[in-house]
């Protein structure tokens, strides 16, 4: 992907983040959707903004996106690429008011994960990257900064990051792995970002997510230098005939790291 395509994909990305602040420090609208999960204002006014700036900038890639009505497999099946877009990721953090919610969009090839762009509106920072585009942070308008995944150092306890509002049932056990482990909670794909800057080790998710939650996220932990996958170590993939995703686990530690897996 071309650096311009990359950095227009920022710039979209930041602009329907800055509409969703409008409406954080103003009035929103809060309705209830079909599977009982909330819809504001914001979500509907930042998924116009990308799909219209997607449709211009790239009118030959089809968009799945959390707020719009998706194409069928039988029509998915046929895309080479398509983007997977969130335009609010973390709406009850967003209700909420503790600022940790953003905006997705990811690019996915060949059902996995090309490119990935996470904006964090509070603090407008914009977190970018893939598997062959170094993942860099750059807050405001100041210059990127190169963000790499941290292993443990000797001596220092395996740091997880856990969902704010999604609790994981069975997460306990699964951490009872790492005898030192420490927890710490964000919200929305900020879990990504915060792998992906060296502030956690290890992200487990053992609950639901759909592939708008983690298409972005894992493309940039990919471009830090980690690694995501199913449980069992298995290709973590998108585009499926059910866009609902299984377990996964995205991680800086070592691939052999018999903890790691089921």
């Amino acid at each position: 992907m071309r650096e311009l395509d990359r950095n227009a994909l920022m710039g979209l990305a930041r602009l329907a983040g800055h509409a969703v602040l409008d409406l954080y420090h103003g009035a929103f609208t809060v309705a209830t959707k079909d599977d009982q999960s909330p819809l504001t204002t914001a979500d509907t006014r930042s998924s116009d903004i990308i799909l219209d700036g997607l449709s211009q900038l790239f009118p030959d890639i089809p968009v799945v996106c959390e707020e719009t009505a998706s194409a069928g497999h039988d029509v998915r099946r046929r895309y080479t690429r398509c983007f997977v877009v969130d335009p609010l990721d973390g709406t009850k953090e967003f209700i909420s008011k503790n600022g940790e919610f953003c905006v997705n969009i990811g690019l996915i090839e060949h059902g996995r994960p090309l490119f990935g762009v996470i904006h964090a509106p509070v603090t407008d920072t914009v977190y970018a990257g893939g598997p062959n585009v170094p993942s860099i942070r750059r807050i405001a308008d100041g210059p990127a900064e190169s963000i790499r995944v941290r292993r443990p150092a000797p001596g220092e306890p395996c740091i997880a990051v856990a969902s704010r509002s999604h609790p994981s049932p069975g997460l306990a056990a699964f951490l009872a792995r790492f005898p030192d482990v420490r927890c710490i909670s964000r919200g929305s794909a900020l879990k990504f970002c915060a792998l992906a800057e060296g502030a956690c080790h290890l992200y487990p998710r053992l609950g639901p997510t759909w592939e708008w939650d983690t298409a972005a996220g894992h493309a940039i932990v990919l471009g830090a230098g980690g690694s995501m996958t199913a449980l069992d170590g298995s290709p973590f993939v998108y585009n499926k005939p059910e866009l609902l995703n299984g377990p996964f686990l995205a991680h800086s530690l070592e691939a052999d790291d018999k903890r790691l897996f089921l």
